[in-house]
């Protein structure tokens, strides 16, 4: 009986380490605000490397050449491949550094399919006594259909890791 409170302690610190690493090994869901806006998925497939994967609204439709929006709201479906560095920024938090190589995929009623290559740019914030991400990232790309021209999006966004 008197080994209970230290086997209760051992199983905490366990515990807290799992959570504190759960945002580099596991499945984060979350939503991401900005262009574009829904929800956003993250699949770490190493320490460094992971897929973000979103699935949203464009609200304003594509922001292209001129950067004006051209005013129609479209679904919004992107996949990234992000690399991370953990030592770019030294504090004891864990702010990564990330940019990554993806597709955008944008569709609605009545327009005309809009597939776009994105580079991705962004920091995150890790904390290490909860399972979860907030980041803020900036996304230049390039159209190719219906016409060639280049873009910008941003989005801030929060992720629960399971």
């Amino acid at each position: 009986m008197k080994y209970v409170p230290y086997t209760f302690i051992v199983c905490c610190l366990l515990m807290a380490v799992q959570v504190s690493e759960a945002q580099l090994n596991g499945l984060g869901i979350g939503i991401i605000i900005g262009e574009p806006t829904g929800i956003s998925t993250k699949v770490w497939t190493s320490h460094e490397t992971a897929f973000d994967i979103g699935l949203g609204w464009s609200m304003h439709g594509d922001r292209m050449n001129n950067l004006y929006y051209n005013g129609t709201s479209r679904v919004h479906i992107h996949v990234d491949y992000l690399w991370h560095s953990f030592e770019a920024i030294h504090s004891s938090e864990r702010y990564p550094l990330y940019f990554g190589l993806g597709g955008r995929l944008n569709s609605s009623s009545g327009n005309d399919l809009s597939l776009a290559i994105r580079g991705v740019l962004g920091i995150a914030w890790l904390p290490r006594e909860t399972p979860i991400d907030i980041f803020l990232e900036f996304v230049p790309m390039i159209q190719l259909t219906s016409s060639v021209s280049s873009g910008l999006e941003a989005a801030i966004g929060a992720r629960y890791y399971f």
